[in-house]
């Protein structure tokens, strides 16, 4: 059985001798069950394992209960502690200050249970887990699968990767499009959208939240101003919601929107944004194009190859702790920029059809970057970039 590097990191935690909840957060589809479920195999500690799927809303007792169980678990057992597992844990009303009252009476009762909470509304889980558990946790963020990942797993050839992206899920489906992309559709955009956005967050507008997904989908690797995109827009809204709506999709692991780099916080966030998907799978989902005809069309075959650098980066950022950007001065342009403290890396995605601008050197006189790299012809060969931790580029 395929385990991803994830495992390790889990395990590893789990077997050190401190308490601490431990947070696995990640879009939908991504393996957070299927992780957890492997990590429990292989462990000898007692366990307890619930979800909070198919739980009202409402029923805040729920956490009690499980935790009630698990510590009857751990008194009838020979074993010194017991892992709880709670998955989808923002489903439940008010579960932080829930978690936070069991967690603290346990540690005044010297009950050593450890806890491993699951979720996959990244809004949700960072407001509760500031607001209420401040100490008490670590976060460990899983991203959509890598191209290394999805090869080894499923035998996927770079050219499927770029255009198939990396949902196990579907792996199986690739070779019959309508069906591919019916299945994307139903069971993890629709799926996200109406369950960790729409259920679990007040959306005024859900047509112009969904609107907002197809048309940023379509564009992604492009630089494309919230004014421009209004028009093809068939709900009214302005650029302040539109935002808002590009912040929860981000926050669902689905679609994001890049801010320019200008060394100036106020700046970024005053720039149009670079809409960028976290899966390949959605742009071609969306953009019902064809894989063989996308192949052969350079200059079409060239979004994607971009989309997929974004893809790797971004899914990249929020576990490794960098921040990625893009670059534009008038007709002068930079792909991607990574920012890790002081420390800045310009990235400029090279495929067989696009035009190079003097981005890079006008990008270098101006901010004098760690690192500037080229990535595919005349650079390090795509294939080699989506292997790798793009931590490695400072």
């Amino acid at each position: 059985m395929f385990e991803r590097s994830y495992i390790k990191q889990v395990r590893e935690r789990l077997a050190e001798p401190r308490r601490f909840i431990q947070v696995i957060m990640g879009p939908r589809q991504v393996g957070k069950t299927t992780l957890i479920n492997q990590v429990l195999k292989t462990i000898a500690t007692p366990y307890l394992y619930q979800s909070a799927d198919g739980v009202t809303v409402s029923t805040e007792t729920w956490i009690e209960q499980v935790w009630e169980s698990a510590r009857l678990r751990l008194r009838v057992s020979d074993a010194d502690e017991l892992l709880l597992v709670i998955d989808e844990v923002q489903k439940i009303s008010n579960w932080s200050e829930l978690v936070k009252l069991q967690w603290d009476n346990d540690t005044l009762a010297g009950i050593s249970i450890k806890v491993v909470l699951l979720g996959s509304s990244r809004t949700l889980i960072q407001r509760g887990l500031s607001e209420s558990l401040a100490g008490r946790f670590e976060i460990l963020h899983l991203g959509h699968w890598s191209y290394t990942e999805m090869q080894q797993a499923y035998g996927l050839s770079l050219e499927q990767y770029i255009f198939f992206g990396g949902y196990p899920g579907a792996a199986s489906l690739i070779h019959d499009e309508v069906r591919w992309r019916s299945y994307i559709r139903d069971s993890f955009v629709e799926t996200s959208i109406s369950s960790d956005i729409l259920m679990l967050t007040r959306v005024d507008k859900p047509s112009l939240l969904r609107q907002l997904f197809d048309v940023g989908c379509t564009y992604s690797g492009q630089i494309v101003s919230f004014t421009k995109i209004m028009g093809q827009l068939h709900d009214a809204g302005n650029t302040t919601t539109l935002s808002h709506y590009l912040q929860l999709l981000s926050e669902s692991g689905l679609l994001g929107g890049l801010s320019k780099y200008a060394g100036n916080i106020i700046r970024k966030r005053n720039s149009s944004p670079k809409f960028q998907v976290f899966n390949n799978a959605l742009m071609s989902a969306v953009s019902h194009v064809i894989f063989d005809s996308t192949v052969q069309d350079a200059m079409l075959w060239g979004r994607w190859v971009e989309s997929a650098v974004g893809a790797h980066l971004i899914n990249c950022a929020a576990s490794q702790g960098y921040n990625l950007y893009y670059w534009r001065d008038g007709n002068n342009e930079v792909d991607y920029i990574l920012e890790r403290g002081h420390e800045v890396v310009a990235l400029e995605v090279k495929s067989g059809a696009k035009i190079r601008s003097r981005g890079m050197e006008v990008f270098t006189e101006q901010f004098k970057p760690k690192r500037v790299l080229m990535v595919g012809s005349q650079g390090i060969a795509l294939d080699e970039f989506l292997s790798i931790n793009p931590m490695e580029l400072f």
